[in-house]
């Protein structure tokens, strides 16, 4: 009596192993459809804001692509808490100019938790950018509790503008 594949000794064996080819192959052909995330150059850059009554100081921001979804973290000496933040409560918007012309805003409300004394942190703020982008932050715009600290850039950012792919 002839056995199917199945019930033959090495039909298993051969069921298996094509069963795990065709997962590669379908798991490698996902992998080639999917777009791929795109690079951003510098991703960190640091700059100088003036807050007005709330100070001034150095920001560093650090920005990262997947494909035209863009965000940039934002740490600031430049604003201080005054009392104890909670995590969430942060409401940020940051404008970029683009290649000197247009302008470009990232906003998000997510923020760690801020100790009283300490240095603000907000985002990721997220954005949307195109290919050739070459953004450079001009202002941000930070809303705790309510109260609002506007912030303008005094420096250029360094090494420079963010350029995303």
């Amino acid at each position: 009596m002839r056995h199917g594949i199945l019930s033959s000794r090495r039909g298993p064996r051969r069921l298996g192993l094509c069963a795990a080819l065709g997962a590669g192959a379908a798991a490698t052909g996902v992998l080639a459809l999917a777009p791929a995330a795109g690079a951003v150059a510098p991703q960190s850059a640091t700059i100088s804001f003036d807050c007005g009554t709330w100070g001034s100081g150095s920001a560093t921001l650090t920005a990262t692509q997947n494909g035209t979804a863009a965000t940039i973290e934002v740490s600031t000496s430049a604003i201080t808490a005054p009392i104890d933040v909670a995590a969430g409560s942060v409401n940020s918007t940051l404008a970029l100019t683009n290649h000197g012309a247009g302008e470009v805003t990232f906003t998000g409300n997510s923020n760690p938790a801020i100790p009283a004394g300490s240095a603000v942190s907000t985002g990721p703020l997220n954005g949307t950018v195109a290919a050739g982008d070459s953004l450079e932050a001009t202002s941000l715009t930070v809303v705790v509790f309510g109260i609002t600290a506007s912030c303008t850039a005094t420096s250029a950012q360094a090494p420079g503008p963010f350029v995303f792919d």
